[in-house]
């Protein structure tokens, strides 16, 4: 690690991510000294066959065996190919594959071997972004909100903005670009606004064999069934002061509130719900966003984004209205904690995660060989 400490020149990164949506790798290369952006280079998607997505989600919620190691054995070969191939690549940022994560109990679990990685790919790799985290008291997520200030500071934001990321679970960030640092006290606050598509497509996969609601062609032939959000909207989970974090599976229950409703008002309730848990979420930031930004597979579902746009008091629209790639934005992040890390420089702070002190997580593995 000391070798790129002794430097302050832009490194070129391949940062990659694999949700909980369990759709693919996703892996970009971003140019960046750590604090700035500098530029953005390739992308590509290594999407999962429904074999592994299978072996993956058979391992959801579990902390240890058989399931859990199948599922590392088909994380660690899909990131192996996906991040083969590219050139000049002085760093690599690896999640993993996020099977658990219970922050105050047994902690959190990203299957993914960044050491094997490492020798596999012939360079560095920073890993195991989440632990340090939660072992200093924080949630460990999430984590993008470093990479989402510094798109804003390069995107020249000039007054607070959220970035709202719609994976298997939404979070926020809320962000006042006019603060240099984002570890400084007031430059930031992100926590998980709640289930997002997660419990939709378990459901369209369950009931209608498909994986995911292609356009929201489902939920729009349907209504909204406002007992059912109403008796989510009493979770206690949103009335809790952030920083706050959910496993995918800490609202499994939405499922069974809408188990009687037909497919479509099932699809267009479970929409609903994952509106009203960011319209929920803003109620928490300090000041009202001047607009969001829409990340995430979420932005694609055009009866989500029209229940946000009339829900929140400021526009609301994909990050490609700003220039950004929001396929590929928490790949493009974990190149750029991974520069952080190696650079010593904070990952987390009490604003992101609710550690106790700002905090650079991550393992760095350089090649044996």
């Amino acid at each position: 690690m000391s070798s790129f400490r002794k430097t302050t020149h832009p490194l070129r990164a391949l940062g990659a991510m694999s949700g909980t949506s369990l759709d693919g790798v996703d892996v970009a290369v971003l140019d960046t000294d750590g604090r700035d952006i500098v530029g953005f280079g390739p992308v590509d998607y290594r999407p999962y066959t429904p074999a592994e997505q299978a072996t993956i989600a058979a391992g959801f919620g579990q902390w240890n065996g058989a399931d859990v190691d199948a599922a590392g054995k088909v994380v660690d070969a899909a990131h192996a190919e996906a991040l083969a191939g590219f050139e000049g690549i002085d760093l690599v940022g690896f999640h993993g594959q996020t099977l658990a994560h219970a922050p105050r109990a047994q902690g959190t679990l990203q299957v993914g071997d960044g050491a094997a990685l490492a020798d596999a790919l012939n360079t560095p790799v920073v890993w195991d972004f989440r632990s340090s985290d939660v072992e200093m008291g924080g949630e460990g997520a999430p984590l993008a909100p470093f990479f989402h200030h510094a798109c804003a500071r390069y995107i020249n934001a000039t007054k607070p903005l959220a970035f709202l990321n719609l994976g298997g679970v939404g979070n926020i960030s809320w962000i006042d670009p006019r603060i240099a640092a984002p570890e400084t006290q007031g430059a930031l606050l992100a926590f998980d606004t709640g289930p997002a598509n997660a419990p939709i497509n378990d459901m369209v996969q369950a009931r209608c064999g498909v994986s995911f609601d292609k356009d929201g062609a489902i939920a729009a032939s349907g209504c909204v069934e406002q007992g059912a959000l109403e008796l989510f909207l009493a979770e206690p989970y949103f009335a809790r002061i952030p920083p706050k974090s959910l496993d995918r599976n800490d609202f499994s229950e939405m499922i069974g509130l809408v188990g009687e409703l037909s497919d479509a008002d099932a699809a267009a309730t479970l929409t609903a719900m994952c509106a009203a848990g960011v319209v929920e979420a803003l109620t928490h930031c300090p000041s009202p966003p001047s607009q969001v930004l829409v990340t995430g597979g979420g932005r694609r579902n055009p009866v989500l984004m029209r229940m946000l746009e009339v829900s929140l008091d400021c526009p609301v629209a994909p990050v490609e209205a700003v220039g950004l790639d929001g396929d590929m934005l928490e790949a493009q992040a974990f190149a750029y904690l991974a520069v952080r890390v190696a650079r010593g420089l904070a990952t987390s702070c009490a604003g992101t995660t609710g550690v106790r002190a700002a905090v650079s997580g991550g393992t760095l593995s350089r090649p044996t060989a």
